[in-house]
């Protein structure tokens, strides 16, 4: 009876687990996909990348155009997970952001391709991709 009892619980925590992970990674492809050009504006000559930090990034994604000044604002509302600690390799960047707050990161004038962004953890992550 007890070895029934344990292979049956076993079974049933296999499954669950197995849920929640196929869940969160159907999540995330369906948030990968999605791009949002809201998120980036040209005022004088200069060119904005917006994201949204708390509890990730948002949008994950995001197109801007390549050759012009640029600067991605990074803005905290109440932020206490990982996100606060961001880290863009492609420019030596890694600091632990307010709480609350924007932090303007100048990235000069960037050429075509991807500029990824991650929390120290490596849990969640945004890509700008400049065109």
């Amino acid at each position: 009876m007890n070895k029934t009892v344990s292979i049956i619980i076993t079974v049933a925590l296999v499954i669950s687990i197995g849920i929640v992970f196929w869940g969160q990674s159907k999540n995330n492809l369906n948030l990968a996909d999605t791009e949002s050009v809201e998120n980036v504006e040209v005022r004088d000559g200069i060119q904005y990348v917006t994201i949204n930090a708390r509890g990730g990034y948002s949008p994950k994604i995001s197109t801007a155009q390549a050759d012009i000044p640029t600067k991605l604002i990074v803005r905290t509302n109440g932020t206490y997970d990982c996100s606060v600690a961001l880290v863009i390799r492609s420019i030596d960047y890694q600091k632990i952001l307010s709480q609350t707050g924007e932090e303007v990161i100048d990235l000069g004038i960037p050429q075509a391709g991807k500029l990824q962004g991650l929390c120290s953890m490596g849990m969640y992550g945004f890509a700008v991709n400049f065109k």
